[in-house]
């Protein structure tokens, strides 16, 4: 009979052998999966998790409470093309020279205008995503994903530019326009040429969610990134009749009447009561839903990081002002936090920690390293050259030496907003406006609302700040607006 000894000392063979074994043919980790939700003009308060009480979002609401919530996210510039560049790039736009949205005015053609009379040409910029950027889809790809994008594009006008030739492997709706220009507009019929009709009465957010659902359900065994990019809830103002009843008769229970306010020359809208703007969130969050829904029925979540987003501010002081994004001050196309802090959630299973809170500012150029490091795939500095990786946030830890962040927006928007550059370092906020280079100092600690600006009180930091701007339009050869030769 083998005594007790030498029974312990087979054992411990055998297991050391096993061990060794074990470590000589290590189980590949499976990568993770990536869902980006990128949602379009939707303001920082216009989800129940980010304070609205008027519109209703239970989908991303129980999905901020399964994930990290971000507070001082921003996006890279106040309207849609150049933020979605900065996503793709890792970039500024003012280094990629994409600080308009594809389709506004030029310097040239604002010249020919005979309306036109700004004191300030709007700066030149590029209309397209270049090919030359590796885009973080083309990164993925490498790296062993499969790739997908649904919905709104907007970074080139011709087909050249489209998504299936900047990264991902499957395309449906991403081309030219940056809203619904069809004859359905969110109805069928699209007129989109990357997206065929449906059936009579289909919703373009529901059926963007059942392109993105279908990917994911044939692509589960494959590491994957699906990024849903919707059209929503961008203008034409336009729901399904059953949200937007709802909301009529939601907000006449709560007695709600529009108020206004002034932001320059525009009316600005100071609360949420718009019907048929709540029934296009409700729809995009039902959206969302169906999706993450799809994630835990397939018994991905677990396995799946899921980002979420809007490209710029609520639109609050022009085209139908449909939102407030009060406390922030103005809305899309402002330099105000109105027009760049954006509702930002991440969801990373076993990492962030439900429920948990980040105020650290962080901004959209952030997103490259970051799903980078998530999916162990080598960086690549050139590329993502500003952009910081969130994955220390993610762990637990308080800050990242993040650094300022900036915004170069040397044109004149369409929602009111006037060519301006901006910098925030911690608390501290300053905006140079170019048309009579004034500017403004704003602690946001204290002052979320920039009521209080604070430049004559203290010169030393807007000094400082100045510098560094100046320094980082230097660096990145920043284009600027110059005098209208046809104002006087």
């Amino acid at each position: 009979m083998m005594n007790r000894r030498h029974f312990l000392k087979t054992v411990g063979a055998a297991a050391l052998t096993f061990g060794v074994l074990g470590m000589s043919n290590p189980q590949p980790r499976k990568k993770p999966n990536f869902l980006f939700i990128l949602v379009d003009d939707l303001g920082w308060t216009d989800l129940g998790c980010f304070g609205s009480s008027f519109y209703e979002t239970p989908n991303i609401d129980r999905l901020c409470k399964e994930s990290m919530k971000f507070t001082n996210a921003y996006a890279a510039c106040p309207v849609c093309s150049p933020t979605r560049a900065s996503i793709m790039a890792g970039k500024y736009p003012a280094r990629i020279g994409t600080t308009d949205y594809f389709g506004g005015i030029q310097p040239d053609e604002a010249k020919k205008r005979a309306k036109y009379n700004k004191p300030l040409l709007p700066a030149p910029y590029r209309d397209q995503l270049p090919l030359e950027e590796v885009t973080i889809a083309e990164a993925l790809k490498e790296g062993g994903y499969t790739t997908f994008f649904a919905g709104k594009w907007h970074l080139g006008k011709t087909s050249e530019f489209w998504p299936e030739h900047q990264g991902f492997d499957v395309n449906k709706g991403g081309w030219a326009k940056g809203s619904p220009h069809g004859p359905g507009k969110y109805f069928v019929p699209y007129g989109n040429p990357r997206l065929e009709d449906g059936p009579k009465g289909e919703h373009l957010p529901d059926r963007l969610a059942t392109e993105t659902v279908r990917f994911i359900t044939e692509n589960q065994d494959k590491p994957f990134l699906a990024y849903l990019s919707f059209y929503s809830v961008h203008v034409p103002l336009m729901a399904r009749e059953d949200l937007k009843q709802k909301y009529e008769q939601k907000r006449e229970k709560l007695e709600l009447q529009a108020k206004w306010g002034q932001e320059g020359e525009c009316q600005v809208r100071l609360i949420q009561e718009h019907a048929v703007y709540a029934g296009m969130v409700e729809a995009m969050d039902q959206a969302c839903g169906k999706v993450l829904d799809a994630l835990n029925k397939l018994k991905l979540e677990d396995n799946t990081v899921v980002f979420f987003m809007s490209d710029n501010g609520g639109l609050s002081t022009a085209e139908g002002h449909p939102t407030s994004n009060l406390p922030l001050r103005a809305g899309k196309g402002w330099l105000y936090e109105g027009g760049i802090r954006e509702p930002v959630i991440v969801k990373w299973p076993g990492v962030a920690r439900p429920g948990s809170v980040c105020s650290q500012p962080v901004t959209s150029t952030d997103f490259y390293p970051t799903m980078l490091e998530i999916a162990d795939l080598p960086a690549k500095p050139r590329q993502h050259i500003d952009g910081k990786s969130w994955v220390p946030l993610l762990k637990g830890d308080e800050k990242i030496d993040r650094g300022p962040l900036f915004w170069h927006y040397p044109h004149y928007g369409n929602q009111g907003g006037s060519p301006g550059s901006a910098i925030r370092d911690g608390d501290w906020k300053l905006i140079i406006w170019y048309e009579d280079n004034r500017q403004e100092l704003y602690n946001l600690k204290d002052d979320i609302g920039e009521h209080k600006n604070l430049i004559t009180k203290n010169p030393e930091i807007a000094d400082k700040l100045y510098g560094k701007l100046q320094a980082w339009l230097k660096e990145v050869k920043a284009k600027m607006p110059s005098p209208n030769p046809n104002t006087k």
